[in-house]
């Protein structure tokens, strides 16, 4: 038996490593705009809070100059767009387990701070056809994640209830994402932020393989 209906899914970080194509396009959008680029590891620390907010936290004091601003987002955004998926790609062992939740009956959702554009190029590109049931990036209607909003949109959309659903991520922003909208949450060791962070959120599950979010999914199996 299952006990949740509907697993939504972050993005970056815990779906796909996207860390490489992200450092390398914000860094070339930078240098693009003379400024000092970042050590690929760095960015891990820097993404999780939409492309945006990538930016201004790359530019550092920098970061109040609208302008500049609006410069490094405008060459980000195209660098990106062409190369978004030269590195990118599913954390092992992560088709596997959709595959079998999907097995299971249970809707998959994806809900990603990065641009709707690119979250459905990405999952498209990188996951079986109808891996997915409904996949959200950034839209202009809702607020960013930790903003609960567009996650119980999801819900709705999927006539679900937020009792049924259990929201993965790997980041403190998943984690109060996940409060926000009180649902059930499951971090994820592999991520780009790691299991200190999310347990100072505040995160009870973590999953240490992919195979453990199933074991979370599925009543009674351990």
């Amino acid at each position: 038996m299952n006990k949740y209906s509907v697993c939504i899914f972050d993005l970056d970080g815990t779906l796909i490593n996207s860390l490489d194509d992200l450092a390398d396009s914000c860094n070339a959008a930078l240098e693009n705009n003379g400024l000092p680029i970042h050590p690929v590891n760095e960015y891990r620390s820097l993404v999780g809070s939409g492309i945006k907010n990538l930016i201004k936290r790359s530019l550092g004091e920098k970061k109040s100059d609208e302008k500049l601003v609006e410069a490094v987002f405008s060459d980000f955004n195209r660098i990106y767009g062409e190369n978004c998926l030269n590195k990118t790609k599913p954390y092992d062992g992560i088709c596997e387990m959709t595959a079998a939740l999907k097995s299971r009956g249970i809707k998959l959702c994806v809900l990603s701070n990065k641009s709707d554009n690119f979250t459905h190029r990405i999952t498209d590109a990188l996951f079986a056809k109808n891996t997915f049931d409904i996949v959200w990036g950034k839209r202009e209607q809702y607020p960013i994640k930790p903003a609960p909003d567009a996650l119980l949109a999801i819900l709705k959309q999927a006539e679900i209830s937020k009792d049924n659903c259990l929201y993965i991520g790997d980041s403190d922003v998943d984690v109060i994402t996940a409060k926000n909208a009180q649902t059930a949450f499951c971090g994820v060791s592999w991520g780009f932020r790691g299991v200190e962070e999310l347990k100072n959120a505040g995160a009870v599950s973590i999953a240490y393989q992919p195979d453990d979010i199933i074991k979370e999914v599925i009543k009674d199996e351990q």
